[in-house]
């Protein structure tokens, strides 16, 4: 009888259904109104539930595409928000290659019995590029069957889930009612279980209203919901209900240490006590990367979709929706692994299916990877024969990665040409001038002079630039350091520029070469110094050369240059004749510097230079030390001591004279310039026994030690006495460096800098915010936000205000909780405790449904701790926030939110601004008054709102 039951509520179903869906009255053609066709730069491929159809760069031609649904005669735009409550998505790369994927089951879909789908869609290009708009209508059909029980979809910008109408079906066999039905032709009269909403409440495709978990239940009517961005509707097997990415329904989890955005709903029909609980969850993270891999984890069990155990059926890999075979995984090096927490995907970076984009911030150039894998897998529950499919599309772009050009000199120099090549640079950078020292050169300009500029290319798309600039041109600087050589200096900057968003970035280069004169240097002999040592003097000889005496002979001369004239050739006793001359410096004369003085012996040092006139031409030079007997200490049997300071070259600023030993009225017996004698008892000046007399002025230590024999013994008593205290060490003060920057999405690879503000967030939005400790490597150290609060003015205790996070966790008053992300260590992070990441969905203040201004701040106040020393606040950021999470919120808000149905479709402006000269780093000066933590103030803001629409 209960089957019998059943087969009634599905004969009411199939009233309720048909007729749900208006199919095109028309089916569009295959006309293409442009000139290209299918098999010029458009393709279309069937992947399971979607369609993805690919415009080659060809075709766009550099233009800007916009897309349309064809339904019958009806042609209906798809905006951003349409299309991600209908099912679509649009991907494209910095070059015009586009792809547009289309759920099967979404909107303006020729649907026939679940099995095939078509779709009509028109292409619009039109731009610069383009002397008028062009038009593509493409027809496209897919069949797929079976259908899982349950299918979700994870997309670029919504989620999806369907459910076969068997999960739909209630125990009706519990009272009973009689009820008549007329369907069609056909009449039946049965007993089963119905109960019907108000007729004033009943949509028309038989979905009565829907209650959304957040997880706190919210209930909409169809049309309300609709009206929010959902999509809801029922096929002929399965209801589908389709959410945007950041609704106001939605929230953020982590499951396995991996975000998921996730959406709850109860779905309730006007045909009998019919209600479908449906969920989907799709990562938002969950990516580590290295220089040379991407690793993707995505949880094995997740938790909001699966109540009980399951056994993963089938686990698939993709690329941009496509499954690939093991082979081409193996031939890219790919790897699809099972954990016992997660899925796990490996892909080397520089896989031929992603591409790379050149990047030049701060005028540096850098690149990126980007790939867009696919993981799909099914799964059984153990409890049920129902099925899940469960398939992500996940673009990922890696951080930043820096690589500077290289300069590499090719230059030979018997060819008189610089020859330099500029590398290596990704196919997106253009060579656009040369900046030289006089004059700016567009590249064509340089081989117009030529100089011949070449773009060189390889096969992996990469790129280098050469350039040849001859020694001989006006723009090349020369300078002749001796009469043999002339050195050729070549300074320039590189203008480079990426494409095709124009961000210029210059790279600056110096070449320098040098050429001996051949046909001089066979006429010319240069002079030459020779030198030796004995044990008192310095002996110099200097041979002229085929110039005879035509140069200047230079000494360095009690610490400055000094030419060699008369006065000094008498002091040192110069000698000559007509092919040399020779001069002898005692090691105690003024011309000797000293460099280092021992108990025995002192190391002295002479410098000579022959410069050529007027030019001032080095022609030959000679700095030698020799090491010279002195002794600078002596100790007489008869208790006296003689010492010898001597002033070395280190510390040229002394004056012997006021040298003194330990007792300062000890003076020296003699002293001038360079020495200090003294002469003393061992019983006087501070001598002390075992204990070396110091000799010392300033900067200034010279030790004197003498040492005897003794003929007897004498014991000595001595004992100790406890410490009364154990030694503390006194507070220090320091300077470090933290920082928040608003991130450009949940990756929190990119961030906004000074020149993006302001930034422009839809209400709601989340906005990602980072905290971080700088010029620190100190793994004790943790950062804890103890308090983070939003205001209207610049001033952090200006009012009205409103709570973020309260004590280290999130405001649990908030409709719209804070959401703190976890931090992993990778390239650029070193010690994931040195940073705190949170998120809110992004308001305004409001009083009576008005805004009171139009901009916020937010302000932190942040905590370093001793994670040693774990109490109180510095226990961890929010050790309780898991009951926050799981506790009921209340109804009332002092936040203020504004209704996104109140000013829809209005949009906020948000600009970061760091409190400090617009730079996004606060250098903080704190004094260590607890020995567990620092404490610091950061703010960001202002948020400005706006009333443009956005696409």
């Amino acid at each position: 009888m209960c089957v019998f039951r059943r087969l009634v509520t599905w004969l009411l179903l199939s009233v309720a259904v048909s007729g749900q869906f208006r199919r095109p009255s028309s089916k569009p053609s295959s006309r293409f109104t442009g000139i290209f066709s299918l098999d010029n730069g458009l393709q279309s491929v069937c992947l399971g539930n979607v369609l993805r159809l690919t415009l080659d760069k060809t075709l766009a031609v550099g233009s800007q595409l916009e897309i349309d649904a064809i339904d019958g005669t009806d042609i209906i735009p798809l905006s951003h928000t349409l299309a991600a409550q209908c099912g679509y998505s649009i991907e494209s790369d910095p070059w015009g290659t586009t792809k547009v994927f289309a759920s099967l089951l979404g909107c303006y879909v020729d649907n026939q019995a679940d099995v095939v789908f078509t779709f009509g869609l028109r292409l619009r290009l039109y731009g610069d590029g383009l002397s008028e708009q062009v038009e593509h209508d493409v027809t496209e059909t897919c069949s797929y069957s079976p259908w899982a029980s349950r299918e979700i979809l994870c997309d670029r910008n919504y989620m999806e889930v369907h459910d076969s109408w068997e999960n739909a079906i209630p125990d009706v066999c519990h009272f009973k009612m009689y009820f008549f039905i007329h369907v069609e032709w056909l009449h039946f009269l049965s007993v089963a279980t119905i109960s019907f909403p108000p007729q004033a409440a009943v949509a028309p495709n038989g979905i009565w209203k829907m209650t959304f978990h957040t997880p706190d239940p919210k209930v909409m009517l169809l049309a309300d919901a609709q009206r929010a961005g959902y999509g809801a509707m029922m096929t002929q097997t399965r209801l589908v209900i389709r959410s945007p990415y950041n609704m106001a329904e939605t929230y953020s989890v982590e499951v396995a240490g991996v975000p998921m955005e996730v959406f709850s709903v109860s779905t309730y029909y006007k045909i009998g006590s019919l209600i479908v609980d449906s969920a989907a969850a799709c990562p938002t993270g969950g990516v580590v990367f290295t220089e040379k891999v991407i690793t993707w984890h995505v949880p094995r069990r997740i938790t909001p979709l699966i109540s009980s155990a399951v056994k993963i059926l089938e686990t698939h890999m993709g690329i941009y929706g496509q499954r690939l075979d093991k082979t081409k995984m193996a031939a890219r090096h790919y790897k699809l692994s099972v954990t016992e927490s997660h899925v796990v995907i490996e892909i080397p970076v520089g896989s031929p299916d992603g591409y790379y984009k050149s990047h030049a911030p701060d005028y540096a150039y850098h690149i990126t990877y980007t790939v867009e894998p696919m993981l799909e897998l099914l799964w059984r529950a153990e409890n049920t024969q129902a099925d899940t499919r469960y398939k992500v599309l996940f673009p990922i772009t890696t951080p930043l990665m820096p690589r500077p050009p290289h300069v590499i000199d090719n230059t030979v120099h018997e060819q008189r040409v610089f020859d330099i090549l500029l590398g290596i640079f990704l196919h997106d950078v253009e060579l656009m001038n040369i900046t030289f020292t006089t004059r700016v050169l567009t590249v064509a300009e340089c081989n117009a002079r030529g100089f011949d500029v070449q773009e060189h290319h390889f096969a992996n798309g990469s790129k280098t630039f050469s350039i040849r600039v001859p020694f001989s041109d006006e723009l090349v600087l020369k300078r002749n350091p001796d009469p043999l050589t002339t050195v050729y200096f070549l300074p320039l900057v590189f203008g480079l520029l990426v494409l095709p968003d124009q961000t210029p970035f210059p790279h600056p280069a110096e070449l320098e070469a040098s050429r001996e004169d051949v046909a001089a240097s066979s006429v010319l002999v240069l002079p030459t110094i020779t030198g030796r040592c004995d044990q008192e003097n310095f002996y110099f000889s200097v041979k002229y050369g085929s110039q005879q005496d035509n140069f200047q002979t230079m000494m360095l001369h009690a610490g400055s240059w000094r030419e060699l004239d008369i006065e000094l050739a008498n002091l040192y006793s110069l000698t000559g004749n007509g092919t040399h001359f020779s001069i002898t410096v005692p090691f105690t004369a003024p011309a000797a510097a000293f460099e280092l003085v021992n108990f025995k012996s002192i190391r002295a040092r002479v410098d000579l230079l022959l410069l050529e006139m007027p030019n001032m031409w080095q022609l030959d030079d000679l700095s030698l030390a020799c090491y010279f007997p002195l002794t600078t200490t002596e100790c007489y049997a008869n208790g006296t001591v003689t010492a010898l300071a001597v002033k070395v070259e280190s510390v040229s600023n002394l004056n012997p004279e006021y040298l003194t030993l330990r007792d300062q009225s000890c003076k020296p017996a003699f002293s001038n310039d360079r020495f200090a004698f003294f002469s003393f008892k061992l019983n006087s000046c501070g001598t002390t026994r075992t204990v070396r007399l110091l000799l010392g002025l300033m900067t200034y230590q010279h030790t004197i030690s003498c040492y005897y024999l003794l003929n007897y013994t004498k014991t000595m008593a001595f004992r100790a006495s406890p410490r009364s205290t154990n030694p503390v060490a006194d507070p220090g003060v320091g300077h470090l460096v933290v920082q928040i920057r608003l991130s450009q999405d949940s990756s929190y690879a990119l961030f906004y800098q000074s020149e993006d503000y302001p930034v422009e967030k839809y209400l709601r939005q989340p906005l990602y915010f980072e905290v971080e400790l700088m010029q620190s490597t100190d793994p004790k150290i943790e950062v804890v936000l103890e308090n983070c609060w939003a205001t209207l003015h610049k001033d952090r205790t200006s009012l009205p205000s409103w709570d973020l996070i309260i004590d280290s966790c999130e405001n649990p008053d908030d409709l719209y909780l804070t959401v703190f992300h976890p931090v992993v260590a990778y390239t650029r992070i070193q010690v994931p405790a040195h940073i705190k990441r949170f998120s809110i969905k992004m308001f305004t203040f409001t009083k009576d449904d008005a805004v009171l201004k139009e901009q916020l701040f937010v302000h932190c106040d942040a905590v370093l701790c001793d994670t040693t020393k774990p109490d109180g606040i510095c226990s961890g950021q929010c050790p309780n926030a898991l009951s926050y999470a799981n506790s009921l919120r209340p109804t009332g808000s002092k936040r203020g939110m504004v209704p996104l149905s109140y000013f829809w479709p209005l949009m906020a402006l948000i600009s970061v601004l760091q409190t400090l000269k617009l730079v996004s780093a606060l250098v903080l000066g704190l004094r260590a008054a607890d020995a567990s933590q620092y404490k610091t103030q950061i703010s960001s803001g202002p948020v400005l709102l706006s009333d443009s629409n956005l696409f």
